[in-house]
């Protein structure tokens, strides 16, 4: 039964695979057609753009031509390489591995399956090398593995990346000479020789005045912590000498002394370990305390007043 089994599943397996590159071929050539024609009229737009001085307009349309022309080129290849591998759909049925001669046509189907949304048929291509070679297989080629076998020029052509500078001011030029343009490319190679600013972090100026910003909340913040120590400072000193006052006070002794010639008047003389001068720069001390603590609260409300702002 097994053998039944293997028999049956290699003749549905080329059945479905003959079917299924066959209806990609048939694709890949009507979109190719379609592309063409798009394309000629792309280029008759950007030949009246540069006959009207719109250069602004050119330098966005050429890479959208560029990007068109490199998937029409891609297509090209992958039309070569379902041919091949519709010639050699025996071959695929009879092995259980991949065919070395085999690889690069398959694995650079596989990774144009995903990326050539007007291909619906490469994805079920995709999905019958799937069942038949596993999962790992077709990963190495989708996600570009070390040792994968994916055309380079496949890679290049349905890559992303923007085209360079000299390909743009190239195409430009051969556009211009097809429709016999007087056209001046000066202004197109200062364009695209400008160093764009990268904006991922943001424009210069932004951050300049985002820097500008926050530097008198980052001051205030400064003024605030500041003040509050000098508050606290002004505090523990307030403290310190009413301590002082307090422990000073019942040290002094008072004698009175009548004086019979001066009756009407009272000398009062002081003794202990205190005395009068110690006594007012105290009060002279508590007093500069409690107006720096003033000052210190007024300069605390000010900056964060500020903060707020």
């Amino acid at each position: 039964m097994s053998m039944l089994n293997q028999l049956f599943n290699r003749g549905l397996f080329g059945a479905k695979c003959k079917t299924c590159v066959s209806l990609a071929i048939s694709r890949i050539k009507l979109v190719q057609n379609k592309r063409e024609l798009q394309l000629n009229n792309m280029r008759k737009e950007i030949a009246q753009f540069l006959r009207n001085g719109e250069e602004a307009i050119v330098q966005i349309r050429v890479e959208h031509i560029i990007r068109e022309t490199n998937i029409w080129e891609a297509y090209s290849i992958l039309e070569l390489f379902c041919e091949f591998v519709l010639a050699r759909i025996p071959i695929l049925d009879s092995q259980r591995e991949c065919p070395s001669e085999l690889k690069e046509a398959i694995a650079s189907i596989i990774f144009a399956a995903p990326r050539c949304s007007d291909l619906p048929e490469l994805l079920q291509i995709q999905s019958l090398f799937t069942a038949k070679y596993g999962k790992e297989f077709i990963s190495a080629a989708a996600e570009l593995k070390p040792g994968t076998s994916v055309n380079r020029t496949i890679i290049e052509k349905l890559s992303v990346k923007a085209p360079s500078a000299e390909v743009k001011l190239s195409l430009l030029i051969e556009i211009a000479q097809k429709y016999n343009l007087q056209w001046d490319p000066s202004t197109a190679i200062a364009e695209f020789s400008k160093k764009h600013e990268d904006l991922l972090d943001g424009s210069r100026q932004i951050r300049s005045r985002a820097a500008e910003y926050q530097r008198p909340v980052v001051e205030s913040s400064l003024s605030l912590s500041s003040s509050s120590e000098a508050d606290l400072v002004a505090r523990t000193n307030q403290n310190q000498g009413t301590q002082q006052l307090q422990t000073s006070t019942p040290l002094v002794s008072k004698k009175i002394i009548v004086d019979p010639d001066k009756t009407d008047k009272l000398v009062i003389s002081t003794t202990g370990e205190t005395r009068t001068s110690t006594k007012s720069k105290i009060m002279e001390n508590a007093r500069a305390a409690i107006v720096a603590a003033d000052r210190a609260s007024a300069a605390a409300r000010a900056a964060a007043e500020l903060a707020k702002m």
